[in-house]
């Protein structure tokens, strides 16, 4: 057979589609040298394969194939009654079935949330939450299928679960920290569990989960290029024009993930050393099943540093606002969750107080620093919707009311918890 050619760069999830699927079908797929993005796939030879540029293409005796899922599909029937599309009819719609919701539930959500973050696309916050919003129902939808079921086609890998998991990968790898995942254990498993087979590490390699949500790049606009008057005195004078350097594949949008950046040392790394260490006061708190005040409380206290952490009470401005029940619950939610950047650096417990609305929202923080961090107020916009207080922790009352919050206390201030989250 003459040799398949995918035109892709090296770290493209929907290039990994085809190759994995090429290990299972033993099919030799080879991947071009040096492709380039923004330069590559900008030639005349490449846009005779696809007139708008983009990738992966697969070049075949036959012609061109573009779009990652079709591409994935033609490389499985190659090999007759290959058991990555099941063995009948059934199987085959369920095949399909999956890959239809790994494109729309899965990669599209991801992509939603990952591309205004690497400033592809605008950054709109609301439109952030419904976006993920929209991940955590799919998500759920197949966590919940994944408790009794191994695969997502009876008992073994099929072309969905290739597809699925690629577009998972950009997802644990750029944008869904432990945090978020761990909502959803039955679709952890599934993800570690596939990346681990031989067919997938020999392509993917070593998987590690982020760390952290990528901080949103708000400078970063799409430039506008205008021609200036040209005076009319002047002559016309040939400007030599810098070459442009070459993109990376992180500037194509839908079929190319955004590559890594390296990282700013963050300012609060650069502070002196401080003899609290926050992942044991989290280890604690984790792990304290009873005698909660006199463990918990008591060590966090002794743990507390005043000169390299401060503590802050927070007050929603809003209250009045909070009239529906899980409306309340979902914008602490949400919050949270855009709180993900400063994980390394601060714990939270935010209280949802009330039996019946408007619903109040408190909170106490504990930040790296006698401040709190300008990165977090810059890049999460709920910060404003709240009142900040510094503690006093010289007064008894202040600390105690601290103390009453980590530990969910309940009448909290005369008013019955409807709720009480935990950041850490």
């Amino acid at each position: 057979m003459a040799p398949l050619v995918l035109h892709a760069g090296k770290t493209n999830k929907n290039a990994f589609k085809t190759l994995i699927v090429a290990e299972y079908s033993g099919v030799k797929v080879d991947l071009v040298e040096n492709f380039e993005m923004g330069v590559s796939n900008k030639t005349p030879e490449f846009l005779k394969l696809n007139p708008i540029g983009k990738v992966p293409v697969l070049e075949t005796p036959e012609g061109p194939i573009f779009e990652s899922n079709a591409i994935a599909r033609y490389v499985t029937k190659l090999k007759a009654d290959n058991s990555l599309y099941g063995s009948s009819l059934i199987d085959y719609a369920h095949i399909e079935q999956w890959i239809d919701f790994a494109t729309l539930e899965i990669d599209a959500n991801i992509g939603g949330w990952l591309r205004p973050r690497y400033g592809r696309a605008a950054y709109l916050p609301p439109a952030e939450e419904a976006t993920i919003s929209a991940l955590k129902r799919g998500l759920d939808a197949l966590n919940k299928y994944l408790a009794s079921n191994t695969y997502l086609v009876r008992d073994s890998v099929t072309l969905a679960d290739i597809i699925l998991t690629c577009n998972l990968y950009m997802g644990f790898s750029r944008i869904m920290t432990k945090s978020f995942t761990s909502e959803f254990p039955h679709v952890e498993r599934y993800f570690w569990t596939l990346v681990n087979q031989p067919n997938f590490k020999k392509v993917l390699g070593e998987v590690k989960q982020t760390e952290s949500v990528p901080p949103v790049e708000s400078g970063k606009k799409p430039v506008q290029t205008k021609e200036k008057a040209k005076p009319k005195e002047e002559p016309k004078k040939e400007v030599k024009k810098e070459k442009e350097p070459p993109k990376t594949e992180a500037a194509a949008v839908g079929e190319e993930e955004a590559a890594p950046k390296p990282k700013a040392k963050n300012p609060l790394d650069l502070l002196p050393p401080s003899p609290m260490v926050l992942d044991d006061w989290k280890r604690l708190y984790s792990n304290t099943k009873s005698n909660f005040r006199e463990v918990a409380i008591k060590g966090f206290w002794d743990m507390y540093d005043p000169q390299g952490y401060s503590l802050w009470f927070c007050d929603y401005k809003y209250n009045d606002e909070n009239t529906v029940s899980f409306v309340t619950l979902n914008k602490v939610g949400g919050f949270l969750q855009r709180m993900d950047l400063a994980r390394k650096y601060a714990f939270g417990k935010m209280l949802i107080i009330g039996s019946t609305p408007p619903f109040k929202v408190k909170g106490l923080w504990l930040f790296r620093g006698q401040e709190i961090p300008q990165f977090i107020i810059d890049e999460c916009y709920d910060m404003e919707l709240y009142e900040w207080k510094k503690v006093d922790i010289s007064d008894e009352a202040q600390k105690e009311r601290a103390s009453q919050m980590i530990e969910d206390a309940e009448p909290f201030e005369g008013e019955a918890l409807l709720d009480a989250k935990c950041f850490k």
